[in-house]
């Protein structure tokens, strides 16, 4: 597995929560690696983006709640969340960009559940 999500769960709305994308040494060195996600009935859509020299990109949608960030002795790229709204529920996903040659096949994510 080259990328492997982890670190979902059930959380109240306005908490917070952090997510692990762990990737292989051949995309984590050379590749930018984003966070995706899937709520029920709707389309993956793109959330949060980090290059190799750390430029971030994010959805409007979190602007201001969400930061990506990456571990480069750790092969990790981080999902920081706060202020999650119900809204935010869905399975997030990390790889890299659609259409790079170093996208992988979607995984099994992890589930982020935001509800009272």
């Amino acid at each position: 597995v080259q990328l492997q999500a982890s670190g979902g769960g059930l959380v109240q709305p306005g908490g917070s929560l952090r997510l692990s994308c762990a990737a292989s040494d051949s995309i984590f060195a050379v590749s930018p690696l984003g966070w995706y996600r899937q709520a029920p009935g709707k389309q993956r859509e793109p959330v949060a983006l980090i290059t190799v020299g750390r430029g971030t990109n994010y959805a409007d949608s979190v602007k201001g709640r969400f930061t990506i960030s990456r571990d480069n002795a750790k092969n990790t790229v981080y999902l920081q969340m706060t202020s999650l709204k119900p809204e935010d529920t869905a399975v997030y996903y990390c790889n890299a960009p659609i259409g790079s040659r170093y996208h992988q096949s979607w995984g099994q994510g992890t589930l982020v559940t935001v509800s009272s």
